[in-house]
């Protein structure tokens, strides 16, 4: 086994932070500038929460309402996942002729770019060993190694794999080793232990190291952020300020509640699992539950941006080697001087400047500010907005009073539907409620549910929704007689809507397919380019067994497959409910009987055969023409060409049977006369071998004619085939 030696992050790296002084000394204050008289300090006004609409996409709408006078500055916290969202989406209206005249937030710079500042080169998530990497060169004191305290420059760390003292197998450990040089040059090679621990002894290092792990801890916290923005205008005035911001998913339960004498309806309550994990309270605010997912997504806004710049080298010229030249012929030395006393002087060897293609600027980069001649800064921030929800509400479940009718309303836009609560609702931060939604008696019928596909009975409620609300999807419980009797889930019900809503198992009632069975009646014949096809009407039936073994009498619904294609119910069965692909017939069942049910459906079916000559099909055609007797002046030249064609190839099988023997006997023939060669014995051989060659080639003669006239044979009933022409219609007999 092959065990990694860790190499004790910073626990063996000894830093005495504390004691050592900063790395550069503070710069001494300049003088103050004389200034005017500063403004007292504008007073922060706060923005409550007025209006919450949830979403079930995880997005939330919020709506801060509330006045200002004059030049106000307002106050909003949101958390750092929250920041995305609501630069992407925040809306801000003065509604008394007032402007905006900034938005401010706390931001921070990128972990990444700030490091990038620190000369360590370290990353976000070092190893020890790249921290032992990044202090190369520098002195350092090692203590806990033999020989005591060591102090050098560190030259390097290595890993190396060794064998396990003592151990029979081929167990392996990694060790890690520390080289250093010492002042007087000795060079020692130290093992990293937990004993071990070593220290810069430079005091700039030491401070590097310090803002290293103090930017690490800062990527932890999680605080608030604070959100600025600056309504000029005269007068007293209201300022709404909207956005949408990632929330936890609302949910649905519901209780049905069965009165303990039936009378047909049960109570249906509704409740809305709300959680409240942003950075504000809601005080009485006006609640809406949207059940729908408009599209919304995350874009990281609330991060700077660093955008890439390409890298341009330098450009350099090519350095000049030594170069010999080649002489001229003495031929051409006259008209080479000729040319040098007429011509500018000519360089051998041309020198190529190397010239760097100068790329495009880059684009504009960073935040843009905010024009105008007054910028306010921004402050420093502990974290960054990372765009997704973190926080999960953890605090209490506040059930509300009895809801009565027009405490919640409902309203349907483009593919939602909303409840939006009248009164309105207190839930503070990190705080969930929940909150009625309906209660209302509406028509409710115990059934016992049963389809082939799951098997075993269940208990169901069939639930009305005579309600002015649409049921959204969530858990049920169901409470017959002060007792629960089991839980569910259902779909969105609308109104009007009729739900089954299955809660357990019903183990009193037992339902199987006692029979089966089809008829085909053949009411169409077409016969097109060798393509016969078939069009019957097909009746088929299943019979259902039900067994009631309960006390109690029991409405069975029975599930049973529907087909789309032209079907439908035979006889006078009517069902109790259709669904697209579902017929459900209730079976009503006494206590400790046995029923039946049999559902019959009328329906066409088609069938498709190709002829061909390869295949003999007269079984088929013969079994065609005693259902479609009409058929028989078109089919019997087939059938009489097939019967032919199948003459011929018993014929042709028994030549090549008759071949094959005649070949055996050849071959017996002349192994003989092999054997008995000079002997008299042969000349019988001799007569017997020419008798068998005859035979042999007579064979060869009959199945090669055999062969040409089931070629012809088999063309002609191929033109047969698609010469027939042939549309006949039972209804037309009669």
């Amino acid at each position: 086994m092959r065990r990694i030696f860790a190499v004790f992050c910073f626990v063996a790296f000894t830093l005495p932070l504390a004691a050592q002084p900063p790395a550069t000394p503070p710069a001494k204050p300049k003088a103050a500038a004389p200034q005017a008289q500063p403004a007292p300090p504008q007073v922060v006004k706060d923005l409550p929460v007025r209006k919450v609409a949830l979403y079930k996409n995880g997005v939330g709408y919020f709506e801060h309402a509330g006045t200002v006078q004059g030049n106000q500055r307002v106050a909003i916290d949101f958390t750092s996942p929250q920041l995305n969202d609501v630069l992407q989406s925040l809306t801000v209206l003065d509604e008394g002729g007032g402007r905006i005249g900034g938005v401010n937030y706390n931001s921070t710079t990128p972990l990444a770019e700030q490091l990038k500042s620190l000369s360590l080169g370290m990353t976000e998530d070092p190893s020890s060993t790249e921290l032992f990497q990044a202090l190369r060169g520098q002195r350092v004191e090692v203590a806990g190694a033999p020989g005591g305290v060591i102090t050098g420059r560190l030259m390097s760390i290595e890993s190396r794999t060794e064998k396990v003292p003592g151990s029979d197998t081929d167990t392996t450990i990694d060790k890690f080793y520390l080289t250093l040089v010492a002042s007087s040059g000795a060079v020692r090679v130290v093992e990293l232990t937990p004993a071990l621990s070593v220290r810069p002894l430079d005091a700039n290092l030491q401070g590097q190291l310090d803002r290293y792990l103090e930017l690490l801890s800062t990527t932890h916290a999680n605080g608030l952020r604070h959100l600025t923005l600056d309504a000029i205008g005269q007068g007293q005035r209201e300022l709404r300020v909207s956005y949408i911001s990632e929330v936890p998913v609302w949910k649905s339960t519901y209780r049905i509640v069965f009165p303990r004498t039936p009378n047909g309806s049960a109570i249906v309550q509704g409740w809305a699992v709300v959680d409240n994990t942003v950075g504000a309270d809601w005080d009485s605010v006006q609640l809406s539950l949207v059940a729908g997912a408009p599209q919304s997504f995350i874009q990281p806004l609330s991060q700077p941006l660093y955008t890439r710049r390409p890298e341009i080298p330098i450009a350099t010229s090519e350095e000049i080697t030594p170069q010999t030249h080649e002489a001229a012929d003495e031929g051409d030395k006259s008209e080479m001087l000729n040319n040098q006393l007429t011509a500018p002087t000519r360089i051998p060897h041309t020198i190529q400047m190397v010239e760097a293609k100068q790329a495009p600027p880059p684009a504009a980069f960073g935040v843009a500010g905010i024009e105008g001649p007054e910028r306010r800064g921004t402050g420093s921030g502990s974290g960054y907005g990372a765009g997704s929800g973190g926080n999960v509400g953890g605090g209490i479940f506040r059930p509300s009073n009895a809801i009565q009718e027009g405490d919640v309303s409902t309203s349907a836009f483009d593919d939602f539907f909303e409840y939006a609560l009248t009164q309105p609702v207190t839930i503070h931060k990190n705080e969930s409620a929940m909150v009625p939604i309906l209660q209302q008696e509406l028509p409710a019928e115990h059934v016992t549910l049963w389809s082939e596909k799951e098997g075993k009975p269940l208990r169901a409620v069939w639930l009305e929704n005579k309600s002015k609300l649409t049921l959204d999807s969530g858990s049920f419980s169901i409470f017959e007689s002060g007792e629960f009797a089991g839980e569910g889930l259902l779909d969105p019900i609308h109104p009007g809507e009729k739900r089954l809503l299955s809660y357990a198992t019903d183990q009193a009632v037992r339902v199987k397919v006692a029979d089966r069975d089809i008829r085909r009646t053949l009411h169409h014949v077409q016969i097109r380019e060798g393509s016969v096809v078939e069009t019957t009407m097909n009746i088929a039936s299943v019979t259902y067994s039900a067994t009631n073994s309960a006390d109690l009498d029991r409405d069975v619904l029975i599930e049973h497959s529907r087909a789309n294609n032209g079907w439908m119910l035979d006889g006078d069965l009517k069902a109790a409910e259709t669904t697209p692909n579902l017929y459900r017939f209730k079976l009503p069942m006494a206590a400790h009987s046995t029923a039946t049910l049999e559902v019959r459906e009328r329906g066409p079916a088609t069938t498709r055969v190709t002829l061909n000559a390869n295949r003999n099909q007269t079984g088929y055609l013969l079994d065609l023409v005693k259902r479609a007797p009409d058929a028989l002046d078109k089919l019997k030249p087939v059938i009489d060409a097939e019967t032919a064609l199948a003459d011929l190839d018993r014929r042709i099988a028994e030549s090549k049977k008759t071949e094959e023997s005649a070949a055996a006997d050849e071959a017996r023939d002349r192994d003989n006369l092999t054997a008995l060669k000079g002997n008299e014995a042969a000349k019988r051989f001799v007569e017997e071998l020419n008798r068998a060659e005859d035979q042999l080639q007579a064979a060869q003669k009959q199945t090669a004619e055999l062969e040409q006239l089931k070629k012809a044979a088999v063309e002609k009933l191929n033109e047969l085939i698609a010469g027939i022409s042939f549309d006949w219609d039972v209804k037309a007999e009669k």
